[in-house]
């Protein structure tokens, strides 16, 4: 809008207009933050949970139409399903329960390295995952490399050592984010998930052994939220972009 109205395009008082209706937009059922991808980089991101697949795509489109691109976490099938039959292109992730739609830049200048503890913890890796990527990052992954055995961690120096940011997803002792810690030098984001067996507390034992990691730095996001973890993943890998 600001090269239209220095080439003249669009007067000011149009763009006015325009400008003071374009911060948000009421629906009958949500109010969409339009002027989110010019605050932090990327359009609001929809939470599919307790919402209805028309509502989800209503809110979609509408940031499509204003944004270039929409991300939807904790999606249902029936969501799903939905979405893509109004955006073909979209890319669902039925483990992560997420559909991207549009494309994005890649923005991140280096990349976002996502490590699972365990399989079970690979819902909550892939919701981190495909938020990081809606976010215009480079994402790579290590599945299944949890404590109980160490050296399959401990073989892949390079992509460690490579990462920007490495978000760690671990639940049972929720361990795996110390030892990451204590091999690279880069931030450390740990997800505590809710897999385990009874003293795990729904992901609690988890969380408490990641507030309490030896290991200097490592920041915690609350217990399975992959989508918090590449939001700030995002932060710290673009803020010199």
């Amino acid at each position: 809008m600001l090269h239209q109205v220095a080439s003249g395009t669009v007067t000011v008082e149009i763009a006015l207009r325009q400008l003071s209706m374009a911060p948000f937009e009421t629906l009958d059922f949500a109010t969409v933050d339009h002027h989110r991808a010019l605050r932090q980089g990327y359009p609001e991101v929809i939470y599919a949970e307790g919402k209805t697949p028309s509502q989800v795509v209503a809110i979609a489109e509408r940031t499509v139409v204003h944004g270039g691109g929409a991300l939807a976490t904790r999606t249902d099938e029936a969501t799903r399903v939905a979405l893509l039959a109004r955006f073909p292109d979209a890319i669902a992730n039925d483990v992560g329960r997420t559909v991207r739609v549009g494309p994005v830049a890649v923005k991140g200048k280096r990349p976002v390295l996502i490590i699972t503890a365990g399989t079970s913890d690979q819902p909550v890796a892939e919701e981190a995952a495909e938020s990081a990527l809606a976010m215009g990052n480079v994402v790579g992954r290590l599945n299944d490399v949890g404590v109980a055995g160490i050296h399959r961690l401990l073989s892949q120096g390079e992509a460690l050592t490579s990462a920007g940011v490495v978000i760690v997803v671990a639940g049972m002792d929720g361990a795996l984010p110390s030892v990451v810690g204590g091999l690279v030098a880069c931030p450390v984001i740990a997800v505590p998930t809710s897999v385990g067996y009874g003293a795990s507390l729904g992901g609690l034992a988890a969380l408490f052994t990641m507030l309490n990691s030896c290991a200097a730095g490592v920041t915690v996001v609350n217990i399975d939220n992959g989508f918090g973890a590449a939001a700030a993943a995002t932060r710290i890998v673009t803020r010199d972009s």
